[in-house]
C-alpha cells in the first residue's frame, strides 16, 4: 500500500512538473525536454520519460525512508552497552527477547530480526559458536534481501535509456518518412523540417541518459547507506550480544 501511494504521488508530481515546464520554458527548451511541438502532445516519449523518472525517484524515496527507519533502531536500546554485563541463557536473555518481540519494527528492520534470531538460538543451543555462525549467515541473507529490494529501481534505470533509444529510432523513422514523401521533395522547408525532426529525435536519448545517470547516482548513495547500516547492525550485535554470551 505504501508503494502504491508513493507511485501515485510520484506520477502526479511528474504531471505537475511537465505542466510547469511547458508553461515557463522557452519553446526551444520545451521542445527538447517535452517535445511540445509534436502533434500528439502531451503524449510524447519525453513525457513518458518524466513519468518513469519520477516513479524511480519515488521508489528511491521508499528506500531512503527505510534506511532512516533502520538507523533509528540503534537508539532503542535493545541490547545492554555496559562493558561489564554478561549474558547467560535464560533469565538474562528473556528481557532482551521480550523487548524485541514487543517492537513493531521486528518484522521489517534488520537489527531486531538479528537480535531475535540470536537470542532464540542461544537459549535453545547454549552455544556461543553456533550463535555467532547464525549471525554471520543472517547477515549474508539480509545483504541478499537488501539487494533484491533495488530490483525495481534497477529496472527503471534500464527502462529509461531504452525508451530514449526507442524515441530516437521513432524520430529518425518519421524524419525519413517526411523526406521520402514526394509531396515534400520540392518544398523549400524540407531540409529544415528533416533536421528539426532529427534534432528532437536525438534529444530523447539525451534526456533519457541524463535521467538514468541521476537515478543511478542517487541509488548508489542510498544503497551504500543501507549496506553500511546492515554492517553496523552486525557489529552492534557482535559487540553487545555475541561477545557477552556466557555458557557453561
Amino acid at each position: 500500500m505504501t508503494r502504491q501511494i508513493t507511485l501515485l504521488i510520484s506520477l502526479l508530481s511528474a504531471i505537475l512538473v511537465i505542466a510547469f515546464l511547458a508553461r515557463v520554458l522557452p519553446e526551444d527548451a520545451a521542445t527538447v525536454l517535452l517535445d511540445i511541438r509534436r502533434s500528439s502532445w502531451p503524449i510524447t516519449v519525453q513525457n513518458i520519460l518524466w513519468l518513469a523518472f519520477f516513479a524511480g525517484l519515488g521508489e528511491l524515496s521508499l528506500r531512503w525512508r527505510a534506511g532512516r527507519l533502520e538507523e533509528s533502531q540503534f537508539d532503542r536500546g535493545y541490547l545492554p552497552t555496559d562493558e561489564e554485563v554478561v549474558l547467560r541463557p535464560g533469565d538474562d536473555m528473556t528481557p532482551i527477547y521480550q523487548k524485541v518481540r514487543s517492537s513493531k519494527y521486528r518484522e521489517i528492520c534488520f537489527l531486531p530480526r538479528l537480535i531475535e534470531r540470536c537470542v532464540l538460538n542461544f537459549n535453545l543451543g547454549q552455544s556461543v559458536d553456533q550463535t555467532n555462525s547464525l549471525l554471520n549467515s543472517s547477515l549474508e541473507l539480509f545483504l541478499h534481501e537488501l539487494d533484491l529490494r533495488y530490483n525495481i529501481v534497477r529496472y527503471i534505470t534500464w527502462f529509461i535509456p531504452s525508451l530514449g533509444f526507442i524515441g530516437t529510432v521513432i524520430g529518425i523513422m518519421l524524419a525519413l518518412n517526411y523526406a521520402g514523401d514526394r509531396a515534400n521533395v520540392e518544398s523549400p522547408e524540407m531540409l529544415f523540417q528533416v533536421t528539426e525532426r532529427l534534432g528532437v529525435a536525438f534529444s530523447t536519448t539525451l534526456v533519457a541518459l541524463v535521467m538514468a545517470a541521476i537515478l543511478v547516482f542517487i541509488q548508489n548513495l542510498i544503497q551504500a547507506k543501507e549496506e553500511n547500516l546492515l554492517n553496523k547492525a552486525g557489529q552492534y550485535c557482535l559487540d553487545n550480544l555475541i561477545n557477552r554470551l556466557y555458557s557453561r
